[in-house]
């Protein structure tokens, strides 16, 4: 019997992500996103489409303490939601602490000290087999979906506040160079890598529902390809994406969490591709710091592109002329365009005149 017993363990272990063994390993996974025009070249922009569903436990910087807020940046890209993991067959603590030289951290969760334009929790106590005891409140979020893994859970003591979660979550907005360029010519989109590492990519697009995508694969130097067919269901572009994410570092559960976590709005409307981000990119754009070093690190981020078109700048100009004095109206003809409507708009109406623009579309512009 004792042997059953013993034996039946070990398998569940084997079925979790990351068994628990002596060594501490560490998965993070986050999401750069950047926005430009058929010329590829960058925009600054702000989400168009209201304030975020992150819940109200989350911290946010503090305006007197010398913070902006986050709609006070002129950012060209959103580093949206990386989270760390731990795993690790015993307790642990970590010392835990992200830079981020050329941006600034908006939200953060648990509480953690604001260190120039980074982050230090100090000391993180991993506690494999502790009970789930993690704020949520009864609104949903895209943030619970990032607890889906067989990670340990984590506990931070902040000037005597003490506060459980599944990882370590921060979000922030900056102005740096990304390692691809996109652009769009004749329907025909060309992906140039400005790095020295092999970018995996994968093209996608959904105009007016219908979805397509196409696989890059590595890519070394620059790779030219027509725009998808519109011919297959989402579902197969997030298996792609799955595997992509499994191929690059995240354990199973870790990349299906992350899906989940941007459904929403990696599929919506527009031309967009995604890439990995090389490490040796993602390190010099947020370097890491952990003390005692894992025996294993993994950080996987995609970098999503999104690509303004022609035909998107045109109807958002006819969308300007027929409805622009309404303010109601105008935002409901532009809600397909979901969060970047507003650098559109921008693009879209920069030859207009100034008399040209209704009140209420400057007041729209203004707004970041």
């Amino acid at each position: 019997m004792k042997t059953i017993v013993v034996l039946a363990v070990a398998l569940s272990l084997m079925a979790l992500d990351g068994a628990p063994g002596e060594k501490l390993t560490v998965h993070e996974w986050g999401t750069f996103t950047s926005v430009a025009g058929a010329d590829g070249v960058p925009l600054v922009w702000n989400p168009f489409s209201g304030p975020t569903d992150l819940p109200k436990f989350v911290h946010r910087p503090e305006p007197l303490l010398g913070y902006l807020d986050k709609k006070a940046y002129r950012p060209t890209v959103r580093m949206e939601t990386p989270v760390l993991y731990f795993y690790s067959g015993r307790d642990t603590t970590v010392n835990v602490k992200v830079d981020f030289p050329r941006g600034a951290i908006t939200e953060w969760y648990p509480q953690g000290q604001l260190n120039g334009r980074g982050i230090d929790w100090g000391k993180v106590y991993i506690r494999p087999g502790a009970l789930d005891q993690f704020p949520r409140e009864s609104q949903e979020s895209h943030y619970y979906p990032a607890r889906e893994t067989d990670a340990a859970p984590i506990q931070v003591i902040t000037q005597g506040l003490l506060q459980d979660e599944k990882f370590l979550f921060y979000r922030g907005v900056g102005t740096f160079p990304l390692p691809v360029r996109v652009t769009l010519a004749n329907d025909r989109v060309t992906v140039k890598n400005l790095g020295k590492d092999l970018v995996q990519a994968i093209l996608f697009e959904n105009r007016n529902g219908r979805t397509g995508f196409r696989v890059l694969g590595a890519i070394r130097d620059s790779v030219g390809a027509g725009r998808p067919e519109l011919s297959m269901p989402v579902s197969e572009a997030m298996a792609e994406l799955e595997r992509t994410l499994i191929k690059s570092g995240l354990y199973e559960k870790e990349a299906r969490a992350m899906l989940k976590t941007w459904r929403d709005s990696w599929f919506e409307e527009g031309i967009r591709l995604f890439y990995i981000v090389p490490r040796a990119a993602v390190d010099a754009i947020l370097p890491l710091t952990l003390d005692p070093n894992p025996e294993e690190l993994s950080r996987v981020f995609v970098g999503r592109a999104e690509i303004l078109t022609p035909e998107m700048e045109q109807r958002m100009r006819e969308i300007v002329k027929r409805v622009g004095n309404d303010p109601l109206a105008f935002l409901k003809e532009v809600q397909p365009f979901g969060r970047f409507a507003q650098p559109l708009l921008r693009r879209a109406t920069a030859t207009f005149r100034e008399e040209e623009l209704m009140p209420a579309i400057r007041r729209l512009l203004e707004s970041d």
